[in-house]
């Protein structure tokens, strides 16, 4: 019974993280190491797994902006895809690197 119980717990633990996204659970862990006032703040006060969730929400919206700006400015085209998939994947993994690196400036190491 204990090792359901257990289980159980570590499930729901699991689901919750998942559902926090990969920049929410990046917030989370800058925000254990850097910013415990608020951190503390935001678990005592109940708010800390929605605030994670709403941030998390941003940066894919912000992520997906950027991404179509740059691609369209660089010409990252389905045209370029057919043509020459490796520079493509080049161009487009570039792009993303940048992107990223915005975003965790911006958003997230805040």
């Amino acid at each position: 019974m204990a090792k359901l119980k257990i289980k159980r717990a570590v499930s729901f633990v699991m689901a919750t993280v998942l559902s926090l996204g990969f920049y929410g659970s990046l917030h989370r862990n800058y925000l254990k190491d850097y910013k415990s006032g608020l951190y503390s703040y935001l678990t005592l006060s109940g708010k800390l797994w929605t605030y994670l969730a709403d941030l998390n929400e941003q940066c894919l919206e912000r992520r997906d902006f950027l991404m179509e700006q740059i691609m369209e400015q660089e010409g990252i085209t389905e045209e370029l895809k057919s043509r020459d998939q490796m520079e493509w994947v080049r161009r487009a993994n570039n792009a993303r690197s940048r992107v990223d690196e915005i975003i965790l400036n911006e958003l997230v190491y805040v």
